[in-house]
C-alpha cells in the first residue's frame, strides 16, 4: 500500500461516515508499526555492503546507523511536538536491557512475548494518530538497543 492511499485511509477513518474504515483502523495500527519497524531494520544504503547488525545467529546486511539516526532525528521533534499523550510511554529502555547477543533470538523468547504483548496493549488503547506519533517518538530507544549488535 502506498502512502498517498495509506494517509487517505487515515483521513477517512477519523470521519464517522465510515464506519467500515474505522474497524479497519485497529488492524493497520499493528499494520503500521511493524511495517516502520521493518523500513528501519532493512534501509539499504549504497555503499553499505559489508555493515550488519548481528543479532545471535541472524544478521541486517546492509545498514548504516548514522542514516537511520539521521532520519529518525529528522522526524523526532515534529512527532513529539504532537505528542499530546505524556502519560504513557509505549517502549522503556529496560525491556530491551540483559538481552544478550547470544541468546536473545531464542532463549528469551516467551520473555520478548510477553514484552511485545505489554508494548502492543499499550499501543492499541491510543487512538490510531496518538498511537503512530507516539511511536515514531520513541524509536530511538530501539536505535540504541539496535546500536549494541552493530559490526562493521
Amino acid at each position: 500500500m502506498n502512502f498517498q492511499r495509506l494517509q487517505s485511509l487515515c483521513s477517512l477513518a477519523g470521519r464517522p461516515s465510515y464506519p467500515a474504515l474505522l474497524a479497519m483502523a485497529s488492524r493497520m495500527r499493528m499494520a503500521t508499526l511493524t511495517c516502520l519497524s521493518l523500513l528501519l531494520l532493512w534501509i539499504q544504503v549504497p555503499g553499505a555492503q559489508g555493515q550488519k547488525f548481528q543479532f545471535g545467529p541472524c544478521q541486517v546486511k546492509g545498514v548504516v546507523p548514522q542514516k537511520l539516526w539521521e532520519a529518525f532525528w529528522a522526524v523526532k521533534d515534529t512527532m513529539q511536538a504532537q505528542d499530546n499523550v505524556t502519560s504513557v510511554r509505549l517502549l522503556h529502555q529496560e525491556v530491551l536491557q540483559n538481552v544478550s547477543q547470544e541468546n536473545e533470538m531464542f532463549a528469551i523468547r516467551d520473555s520478548a512475548h510477553r514484552r511485545f504483548l505489554l508494548f502492543r496493549r499499550a499501543f492499541k488503547q491510543l487512538d490510531m494518530e496518538a498511537a503512530l506519533t507516539k511511536a515514531l517518538g520513541e524509536v530511538d530507544v530501539l536505535l540504541t538497543w539496535m546500536q549494541k549488535f552493530y559490526k562493521f
